[in-house]
């Protein structure tokens, strides 16, 4: 792509030129990336908040209710897209299952990387488009678990496609038409994904003005007419999409625009994405390479003006949403991985040897970062990374014109692999919290040992086969597994009173409350740090404590309720 954004005419319009190729560049690059895909699928896991979502699928499909009638927090596309990744993995125990569904998500963002390569090598060098499409794809392939399978994620994936498909298509229209159905798609999976459609958008635009012009015609009456067919396919999807923004305590809609605060979370959201992420931390040295590499004074002004867009779209969902969640921010590592391919794969002369140091260098820092003081984590020092390495980028421009020319960027791609690898460790980080690592990846896994060992506690208890009201989130209900009796399997809306009395006025709470006292199940499972009864809707509590006896006092986090 940085060729193709050399000048303003189109790439197709002039011959490539096709450098010789090293024999050893592929295996080389690929052997060890292909490694790190398969350990990373064996043993990544699934986040919480999937298994939130299965748990409401299964149990709700036990009660009864398909996933276009069962409430999870998520729009109905997204839940049809974990229902189906939840049926291709029917068979096993849990880690068996989790595989299955991350081998799943893998090929889903080979097949994006595949269709962004075979849309790239129309336009620009071999070497560019391999590592471009080779850089998003394991962005993608090795996101971190917070990241892996979410919304967001998999609004990056239909995104990518969406970008292939309308840079791949020789006719415009075509590709813009075929285009449309995934970047609709991409907006469905959470709604505040447009703002990843968008920098789909923005990125065709940095190639090619018309054809983002067409895919944007295009698009928005696709994902409009989507969502019609939500709502008439689900009979409580626009009642959902209503009231789900009124449980967020955080939303921008209920805490108004505070612009210091906004400012100053924002910097420290990025810091943290970027310890999860380090490849956040190349991208400012990245954007200077092909910047440098672009002619005209007025199409590298457009083209920094589109990476700010870009940028500031990224960061306004983050905003929005006001949870500053991780996972929030997943499009900004895979932005980042695909400009530092473009920036290493559009080498002219010499490959960007101090650029791919820092990468290197990069790759490892968050094991390292996690295991120092927490006195010594700060999130200035992220910002200090950033500068170096941009200040190796600035040493690669001024070297270049010194330099012997050299084809080959084996080694600089290799750095890229361990760059992007660096999250995926048992020692990386898992939650960061303004610059402090709150747990690794093996202290989480560990927590989910524990919080299993919790649940087969409570399932000793439990006639096989017995319906549930949780009261819990969904980690209980997924390590349970028993049968729902609702369409709001989780009670979610019940518990965002303990913060928001005000949701005890939505009509979800109220069906959510009909869930208790008719028709109710034979037991209740409690989460005590989860639900806090001393601190929901008090007439919740009381109608709840009418039909079921749970154990007062002891210190058990989850505890079994039995109906009266």
């Amino acid at each position: 792509m940085a060729t193709a954004l050399a000048d303003e005419a189109f790439a197709e319009a002039r011959p490539r030129r096709r450098g010789h190729r090293s024999p050893l560049w592929w295996p080389v690059a690929a052997l060890p990336a292909a490694a790190a895909v398969v350990y990373t699928a064996a043993t990544r896991g699934l986040t919480g908040d999937l298994h939130y979502v299965l748990a409401a699928l299964r149990t709700g499909r036990a009660a009864g209710y398909s996933p276009s009638e069962v409430f999870t927090h998520r729009p109905f596309f997204y839940r049809w897209f974990v229902a189906l990744l939840d049926r291709l993995a029917p068979f096993g125990g849990t880690t068996a299952r989790e595989a299955t569904m991350n081998v799943i998500g893998v090929l889903l963002a080979a097949a994006a990387a595949y269709a962004l390569h075979a849309a790239l090598v129309r336009r620009t060098s071999g070497r560019e488009a391999a590592l471009t499409a080779g850089a998003t794809g394991l962005a993608l392939a090795l996101a971190p678990r917070n990241d892996f399978l979410q919304p967001e994620w998999a609004a990056v994936v239909l995104t990518v496609v969406a970008v292939a498909a309308a840079l791949g298509l020789r006719r415009p229209w075509p590709a813009a038409l075929l285009a449309a159905l995934p970047l609709g798609l991409a907006v469905m999976m959470k709604y505040s994904t447009a703002a990843t459609a968008a920098i789909g958008v923005l990125l065709v635009y940095a190639v090619d003005r018309g054809r983002a012009v067409r895919i944007a015609v295009v698009g928005v009456p696709s994902a409009l007419a989507l969502f019609g067919m939500s709502v008439l396919a689900g009979s409580h999807e626009w009642q959902w999409t209503e009231d789900m923004p009124q449980i967020n305590q955080s939303a921008l809609s209920r805490t108004g625009i505070r612009p210091h605060f906004i400012l100053d979370r924002s910097l420290d959201f990025l810091a943290d994405r970027a310890i999860a992420s380090p490849v956040l931390l190349l991208l400012p040295g990245a954007l200077l390479l092909v910047l440098t590499r672009v002619r005209g004074r007025l199409r590298r002004a457009e083209l920094l003006a589109v990476a700010v867009l870009v940028g500031l779209a990224a960061q306004a969902v983050v905003v929005v949403q006001g949870n500053w969640f991780l996972y929030h921010g997943a499009q900004m590592p895979v932005v980042a991985a695909a400009l530092w391919g473009v920036a290493v794969g559009g080498a002219r002369r010499s490959p960007p040897w101090c650029f791919g140091a820092v990468s290197l260098l990069y790759g490892v820092a968050p094991v390292v970062y996690a295991q120092l003081p927490e006195e010594s984590q700060r999130s200035w020092e992220v910002g200090v990374a950033g500068l170096v390495a941009l200040l190796a980028a600035t040493a690669d421009v001024v070297l270049d014109k010194r330099r012997a020319r050299s084809r080959s960027a084996v080694l600089v791609a290799l750095s890229g692999v361990v760059l992007l690898t660096a999250s995926i460790w048992p020692g990386s980080p898992h939650l960061v919290q303004y610059g402090k690592v709150t747990s690794t990846g093996a202290e989480y896994l560990r927590s989910q040992r524990n919080a299993a060992e919790d649940a087969d506690r409570i399932r000793a208890e439990l006639p096989p086969g017995a319906p549930v009201l949780y009261l819990a989130f969904g980690e209980a209900a997924y390590d349970l597994g028993h049968p729902a009796r609702c369409r709001y399997p989780i009670a979610t809306f019940l518990q965002r009173t303990r913060y928001l009395p005000d949701v005890a006025e939505l009509k979800s709470f109220k069906e959510n409350a009909d869930c208790v006292d008719h028709g109710p199940a034979p037991y209740a499972v409690l989460e005590r740090p989860w639900f806090q009864p001393g601190r929901v809707d008090p007439e919740l509590w009381r109608r709840i404590t009418a039909v079921y006896d749970c154990p007062r006092g002891g210190t058990e986090r989850l505890v079994l309720c039995v109906r009266r």
